[in-house]
């Protein structure tokens, strides 16, 4: 399956139609991190994060679940769980 989340010099590129519900996709544009997933009533959801320690993490993720990980360890260490 071809990814459903890209990014070109247009913009970013969404295909929901290959996308599984309640599953995070990302990419990366213009030095901002892109964060979809559609939710269990095929709602699409956009997040945006320019915050440039974080964008560099994610970079580095090599796959969703990495980038699953790394948000958990983020979150706990912000203490914004809960």
């Amino acid at each position: 399956m071809d990814y459903p989340v890209s990014a070109d010099e247009n913009g970013v590129n969404f295909n929901p139609d290959k996308m599984i519900q309640e599953k995070l996709y990302h990419c990366i544009f213009k030095n901002k991190a892109m964060l979809v997933f559609k939710d269990s009533q095929d709602m699409m959801n956009c997040y945006e994060i320019e915050e440039p320690a974080l964008v560099e993490q994610i970079k580095k993720c090599t796959n969703d679940d990495d980038l699953e990980k790394l948000f958990d360890d983020y979150l706990q260490g912000k203490h914004l769980k809960n």
